[in-house]
């Protein structure tokens, strides 16, 4: 039943949608309440635009072994780097040193410069100290732990049927 859902749109389409969804909440954060992001934020979003394009992957032939091995392998690095981006930025906030501080420029690859094209979304302009917002105590860096390693318990999830010899 599970491996069936696997191959289906319906999951890649979930795992797209809720990527989307983190996109705009975090746009929502920075243009609506007027919260800064930092460069980890920055790079939090480009892990979950991972996200976006391991959904966008898997629809394209979620019953093609090769195409969910793909997609998995995008989703599996894209929540993986962005829990450790989160846990970063989360112990920087926590244990603040003023000898470990974060850069103002995103270091984003000369053929990427996302910054550059896309300033509104990719530019930081807050500090990684900062904690503007909590939600039940929770910081915003907690809360992506949260949801990046929910991202990998699900793909542990996915993995099982993909891995099994029924393909």
């Amino acid at each position: 039943m599970f491996k069936g859902f696997t191959q289906s749109r319906l999951s890649w389409g979930i795992l797209l949608l809720s990527g989307i969804a983190l996109e705009l909440a975090a746009l929502f954060f920075q243009y609506v309440m007027k919260l800064d992001p930092c460069i980890m934020c920055v790079y939090q979003r480009v892990a979950v635009l991972g996200l976006v394009l391991a959904g966008l992957v898997g629809l394209l032939a979620p019953t093609v072994w090769l195409v969910r091995v793909a997609a998995a392998a995008i989703w599996g690095i894209s929540a993986g780097w962005g829990l450790k981006l989160a846990y970063e930025l989360d112990q920087m906030q926590t244990n603040p040193n003023p000898f470990a501080t974060c850069s103002f420029m995103p270091d984003f690859p000369k053929w990427m410069p996302l910054h550059e094209w896309l300033p509104s979304v990719f530019m930081p302009t807050g500090m990684c100290t900062d904690v503007p917002w909590t939600f039940l105590d929770v910081t915003m860096a907690q809360w992506m732990i949260v949801i990046f390693a929910g991202a990998l318990a699900v793909l542990l999830l996915f993995l099982l049927p993909l891995l099994s010899r029924q393909r």
